[in-house]
């Protein structure tokens, strides 16, 4: 009896050997690679991850792109409709990674394993223009607050709260989208949101009226954040070892700029009389802008944008220099375009669409996209041989010239004698073109958001979303 019991205390001792090993932590690099497939949870949101006319993109997207490619494995992307869903997720092991432009908190990176940061933000109060203006923390009590539920400044709001000011009170949003806190302001439904600087800075455009009242608090740092319970010491290693190469090759510089970057230097009359313009003149134009572009093949948001920055939609325009029409071409353009009357908008949008894809074909072929349009754009405004010019001066500062990012801060030069004088073509308004290309990415930008919650998957519906209200009420009854 007492071999009997040896012996099946063996057989189960040699049966639970897979399981104690298996309580070992995996490593999380192995099943990743393994499975051929980095599962990335995200935000659905303009500075994060969402999809355009072409498909998905964002400042996110492409960081998970270039990791997976790194890899060597398929990209799969995971959307969060809240931020608890974003963690809830990584606990579940349903995502390797969230990448969502989460802050470092010591809330979160207690329980999640974080890679090292890869961006900064500030915290900032936002308000209706025109309204009661808060202009320090001591002020915030008796408005009306909303914030992102589960976010970093609900954290801050906390404990603001149990620090100093008891009275501080707030609207918890169960949202993703810092979006949805913008329209709660724009309809009058709260006072104040909390929302990072970049992602105020990249929908500012949208809102024009919104304003920043103060920053919250210091600059935070943006991480990574990984599933718990599992070996992810290389998996981190990996990352971080990933991101210092990134910023060292000023891959990560040149993301910022792209996604972040068409924002800056717009002031909020020009934001707000966009706006207007999109409602009270696009309509009148847009299927011809859109045919046009279909003609030409470009995108039909990019040519509306520079039809805006060079007439305000206006085919009557005429400048004191002589350039007239929807896209204020010269004579001499107008001309070789095959245009004979400027001020027809068909022709005038055909024109320039016809003259913007000239100069794309004649720029050198290792100019690769988006740096080609916005080159191709500068060269729109001061002509090829100036353009030439500041990449040559590029080159010759150690810059890239075949990159819009390095370009563009030498375009200035052309207008300082010590610069312009040792180039072929001379002095040129090199900053009026920079300026020209800033405005046109951010006129293209505002346009595509237009259109983003329209292809945007939506977040899955409750019960009480498409019940009848008298199924509702007989459900509520039987409770």
């Amino acid at each position: 009896m007492a071999g009997l019991t040896r012996h099946a205390l063996l057989l189960v001792t040699l049966a639970l050997l897979p399981l104690l090993a298996g309580c070992e932590p995996q490593d999380s690099l192995a099943q990743i690679r393994e499975r051929g497939e980095l599962v990335v949870v995200s935000r659905n949101s303009p500075t994060t991850y969402y999809l355009d006319k072409n498909g998905p993109t964002g400042f996110e997207y492409a960081l998970a792109a270039l990791l997976a490619e790194e890899l060597q494995v398929d990209l799969r992307m995971e959307t969060a409709y809240n931020l608890h869903d974003i963690f809830h997720k990584l606990r579940r092991h349903d995502a390797n990674i969230a990448a969502a432009g989460l802050t470092l908190t010591e809330e979160r990176a207690a329980v999640f394993p974080h890679s090292m940061p890869y961006n900064t933000l500030t915290p900032q109060v936002i308000y209706i223009a025109g309204a009661d203006r808060p202009r320090s923390l001591a002020e915030l009590p008796g408005h009306g607050i909303a914030a992102l539920a589960g976010s970093s400044h609900v954290e801050m709001l906390s404990t603001l709260q149990r620090s100093e000011l008891p009275a501080l009170a707030w609207e918890e949003i169960d949202d993703a989208d810092t979006t949805q806190l913008l329209e709660l302001l724009q309809n009058d439904q709260a006072e104040l949101a909390l929302i990072d600087s970049h992602e105020f800075a990249v929908q500012q455009a949208l809102y024009p009226q919104l304003q920043v009242a103060f920053d919250l608090g210091r600059e935070q740092e943006m991480v990574w954040y990984l599933a718990p319970g599992l070996d992810n010491t290389r998996l981190l290693a990996f990352i971080d070892d990933f991101f210092l190469r990134l910023q060292k090759d000023g891959t990560l510089a040149r993301l910022r700029e792209q996604f972040f970057g068409h924002g800056e230097g717009i002031s909020h009359r020009s934001a707000s009389e966009f706006a207007q313009s999109i409602d009270q003149l696009l309509p009148e134009y847009l299927q011809l802008i859109k045919q046009v572009a279909g003609e030409y093949q470009m995108d039909w948001h990019l040519l509306a944008a520079i039809a805006y920055q060079e007439s305000r939609w206006d085919p009557l325009a005429t400048s004191p220099t002589g350039v007239r029409g929807m896209m204020m071409l010269t004579e001499a353009t107008a001309k070789a375009m095959g245009v004979d009357n400027r001020l027809d908008a068909e022709q005038s949008l055909r024109g320039g669409a016809r003259y913007l894809k000239d100069i794309k074909r004649r720029l050198p072929q290792n100019i690769a996209e988006p740096d080609r349009t916005w080159m191709a754009l500068a060269a729109y405004n001061i002509g090829l041989a100036h353009l030439e010019d500041a990449r040559v001066l590029t080159a010759r500062q150690g810059g890239d010239p075949n990159l819009w990012q390095d370009l563009m801060a030498r375009l200035p030069l052309l207008q300082q004698s010590r610069y312009f004088k040792t180039t072929r073509y001379g002095y040129a308004r090199g900053a009026e073109a920079a300026a020209l290309v800033r405005n046109v990415r951010h006129y293209y930008s505002v346009l595509a958001w237009h259109e983003i919650p329209d292809i945007q998957p939506q977040p899955p519906l409750r019960v009480d979303d498409y019940l009848p209200a008298v199924i509702r009420g007989i459900e509520l009854q039987a409770l």
